[in-house]
């Protein structure tokens, strides 16, 4: 165990300190409101409370595998719907802002352009680092002896045809939370784009699901309020913080 331990941690490290610079933690939100923390903290409570209360009382066993199947299906594809929703938005909020405006909005685009491409090749490069790790170590240790591949060799080529595959791995973990949260840093290109963009994924993950999966379990009117409950609320909140943003810190959308 020590020779993963001393490779993985420093490499660790050093791909989360990567991750933060291009994504950080804190960088979701151009305008911090606490009030609306809370309330999207509470409302995601509430979601998840009433969403296991559903499971326990109509649910059967393979209603509880499939909830957890479209929890790491969402972990999947919701950078790839970022992808294909945000520009959409951007491009609406562009389209409204007046032309003097549109100027600043495109030049912050460029760095959510970068971070993108940063997050996506990174995705893209790990099954081809990984392809070209096993394709290396298989070719050097085609000429060793079982003996010596096996007690010395192999580990050796293995740590250094993967290292390159685990540090973008790492960096693609430590990068995702983030990158979701902040939809690649479009937050500064608009401040209402956070809340845009929830009220629009909430909505394309509601269908997702009604196609995938079909219907919440329980009765008809359970069904419906479980379907259109989640997205309607979340909806709710983020008109409200795009509200608050237009009262208390003079956010409009077409500024």
């Amino acid at each position: 165990m020590t020779l993963p331990l001393l490779v993985c941690y420093p490499l660790a490290r050093s791909a989360r300190s990567r991750a933060r610079r291009i994504f950080p933690a804190r960088g979701h939100r151009r305008v911090e409101d606490p009030e609306v923390a809370r309330v999207q903290k509470a409302r995601a409570w509430t979601a998840a409370v009433m969403s296991f209360l559903i499971l326990i009382a109509y649910g059967t066993p393979e209603d509880m595998a499939q909830a957890q199947q479209q929890y790491w299906t969402r972990l999947m594809i919701t950078p790839w719907l970022l992808l294909l929703s945000a520009p959409v938005v951007v491009a609406v909020l562009l389209r409204w802002a007046p032309p003097d405006a549109r100027g600043g909005m495109r030049h912050r685009l460029r760095a959510a352009g970068r971070s993108v491409l940063w997050y996506f090749g990174a995705f893209s490069l790990v099954p081809v680092l990984a392809v070209a790790g096993g394709w290396t170590t298989a070719r050097l240790t085609e000429g060793a002896s079982v003996g010596a591949a096996q007690v010395f060799l192999a580990p050796l080529l293995f740590f250094g045809a993967f290292v390159p595959m685990l540090w973008v791995l790492l960096f693609v973990v430590f990068a995702s939370g983030p990158a979701v949260r902040s939809a690649f840093n479009t937050a500064e290109v608009h401040a209402a784009l956070p809340a845009l963009l929830t009220g629009v994924l909430v909505w394309e993950f509601a269908v997702i699901g009604l196609v995938a999966g079909g219907p919440p379990p329980g009765p008809p009117a359970i069904q419906l309020l479980a379907l259109l409950g989640g997205p309607a609320s979340v909806t709710a909140v983020a008109w409200w913080e795009i509200h608050r943003l237009r009262t208390r810190y003079g956010v409009v959308l077409r500024g």
